[in-house]
C-alpha cells in the first residue's frame, strides 16, 4: 500500500511539474521570442523585397532568428489592426508592421500601449529629421524611419531645348517661373507640362510640405484650413496651373503612366519612387533629368524639397517584441552596406544618412543622361521640412477635394477653405 501511495505521489508531482512548465512556456511567449519573428507589409517588389533582403542580412546576426514576411494590401493592414487593437486582442498580430507616414499617428495615439517604444535602439540623428515627428509620441520613438517619398520635378530635357531652355533654368524655381516655362514648352512642342487626378490632392500636400505647413495645426489634431497661407497660395497656384492649359487630366494610375510614358506631358512631380516607372520606357532613356520641386511663390520659407508619401516600421508590444528590435535596428537601423543593397536591387531610398556617402548613392544612371539621382534626392531628403502629419490627413483631404472643386468652378477660395473648416472641425472631434 506503501509503494502505491508513493507512486500515486511522485505520479501527482511529475503531472504538475510538467503542467506547470507548459504553461510558462506558452504565457511567457519564450518559444515565440527566440524563434520567429513576424513582420506584415504591401508591395511585393518594395517594401516585401525589402524585408527579405534584411532578413538574409540579420542572419550573420542570429541564424537561429525566422523572420516570416507576409504580404498583405495596406487597406487590408489598417483594418486588421484597427480590429484587434480595439478589441485589445493580439492574437494572430504580426511583430512588425509597416505603416504609412501620413497614418502613424492615429495608431499611435489611438492605441499607445500596443506598440513597443524603440527609443534608444537607433540613433535618431541618423536619419532625416522630418520621418521622425511622424514616427514619435511624446517624446518617445516608435517606428524606425524607412523610406523616403522625396519627391523631385522630372523634365524631359528635350522638350525643354525645343523650347529654348536648359536644365539650369528648370533648377531652384518656383510654380510661377514653372508655369511661365510651360507656356513656352507647350507652345514649342505641343506639349503640356504635367497630368493630374482631380481628386488626388497629391500635389497641394507636396507644394504645402515645401513650405512647412500641414492641413492640421501643430498639435496634429487641429484643423488649420481658413486662415493657412500656404494651403491658400497652393490652391491658387493648382488653379494658374488649370487656367493656363498646361495640366494634362487622368483618372487613375495607368493613365498617369501613360501620361509619361508616351510622351505626352513635359515633367513628372512627384515621389522618387516613380523612378522606375519612368525608366520603364527604355526609348525614352538620356531625354530626362530630375531637379527639386518648385517652391511656393511669395511663401519666403518655402524650399525646393517635399515629400509624398513615406512609410517606416513599428513593433507591436507583444512577445518578440525584444527580437523585433534588434532586427530592426541592426539592417534599417544602423546598416550601411544593407541600404546599398537596396537602391541596387529594387532602387529604395532609405532615410539613413550616412547611407549617402556609399558608392551605390553615389553611381550615375545613364537613363538619366549620367546624373546621380540617387545622390542629388539624398540631398533632397535633408531638406525636407518636419511637419506633423496628425490624424486626419485623407479624412480633410475627403472635405479638400469637395471644396477644390468648388473653387474652380467660381467659389470664392477663401469661403471655400472657411468651410472646408468648419466640416472638418464639425467632423474630427
Amino acid at each position: 500500500m506503501k509503494k502505491v501511495l508513493a507512486l500515486f505521489l511522485v505520479s501527482i508531482l511529475l503531472l504538475t511539474a510538467c503542467s506547470s512548465g507548459s504553461k510558462d512556456k506558452e504565457t511567457s511567449g519564450e518559444t515565440k521570442d527566440t524563434k520567429e519573428v513576424t513582420v506584415w507589409a504591401w508591395d511585393p517588389n518594395f517594401n516585401i523585397k525589402a524585408m527579405n533582403i534584411a532578413k538574409d542580412v540579420y542572419k550573420t546576426e542570429n541564424p537561429d532568428l525566422n523572420v516570416k514576411v507576409v504580404e498583405n494590401a495596406q487597406a487590408d493592414i489598417i483594418q486588421k489592426l484597427n480590429t484587434s487593437l480595439s478589441s485589445g486582442t493580439t492574437k494572430g498580430l504580426p511583430n512588425i508592421v509597416l505603416i504609412e507616414d501620413y497614418r502613424a499617428q492615429s495608431f499611435l495615439k489611438a492605441y499607445p500601449d500596443m506598440f513597443h517604444e524603440l527609443t534608444g535602439t537607433f540613433n535618431v540623428d541618423d536619419f532625416a529629421q522630418y520621418k521622425i515627428a511622424p514616427t514619435s509620441l511624446d517624446g518617445k520613438n516608435y517606428g524606425l524611419p524607412f523610406d523616403t517619398g522625396v519627391t523631385g520635378l522630372y523634365v524631359r530635357t528635350d522638350y525643354l531645348e525645343s523650347a529654348g531652355y536648359t536644365v539650369d533654368d528648370v533648377k531652384d524655381i518656383d510654380w510661377k517661373q514653372y508655369i511661365e516655362i510651360g507656356k513656352k514648352v507647350k507652345e514649342a512642342t505641343g506639349k503640356q507640362m504635367l497630368t493630374q487626378d482631380p481628386n488626388d490632392l497629391g500635389l497641394i500636400r507636396m507644394m504645402i510640405q515645401s513650405s512647412g505647413s500641414w492641413y492640421l495645426q501643430e498639435d496634429g489634431i487641429t484643423p488649420n484650413l481658413a486662415g493657412n497661407k500656404e494651403l491658400k497660395v497652393a490652391f491658387e497656384t493648382y488653379k494658374e496651373l488649370l487656367d493656363a492649359d498646361l495640366v494634362k487630366p487622368v483618372s487613375d494610375w495607368s493613365q498617369f503612366l501613360a501620361g509619361f510614358n508616351s510622351g505626352d506631358v513635359a515633367t513628372v512631380p512627384s515621389g522618387n519612387w516613380i523612378t522606375p516607372s519612368i525608366k520603364a520606357e527604355a526609348s525614352q532613356s538620356g531625354k530626362w533629368t530630375v531637379v527639386g520641386q518648385p517652391r511656393l511663390p511669395g511663401v519666403d520659407n518655402s524650399v525646393n524639397a517635399s515629400n509624398l508619401g513615406g512609410s517606416s516600421w513599428y513593433v507591436l508590444n507583444i512577445p518578440g517584441k525584444e527580437k523585433a528590435a534588434d532586427f530592426l535596428a541592426k539592417t534599417f537601423g544602423s546598416n550601411v552596406d544593407f541600404y546599398q543593397t537596396l537602391v541596387k536591387e529594387i532602387g529604395a531610398i532609405g532615410t539613413y544618412k550616412p547611407a549617402a556617402d556609399g558608392d551605390a548613392y553615389q553611381s550615375a544612371d545613364e537613363f538619366f543622361g549620367g546624373q546621380k539621382i540617387i545622390a542629388d534626392f539624398a540631398k533632397m531628403t535633408e531638406q525636407i521640412p518636419q511637419v506633423n502629419y496628425g490624424l486626419h490627413t485623407y479624412a480633410i483631404e475627403d472635405i479638400l477635394a469637395v471644396e477644390a472643386q468648388n473653387y474652380l468652378k467660381g467659389k470664392d477660395l477663401d469661403e471655400a477653405l472657411e468651410d472646408a473648416q468648419k466640416q472638418a472641425e464639425a467632423q474630427l472631434k
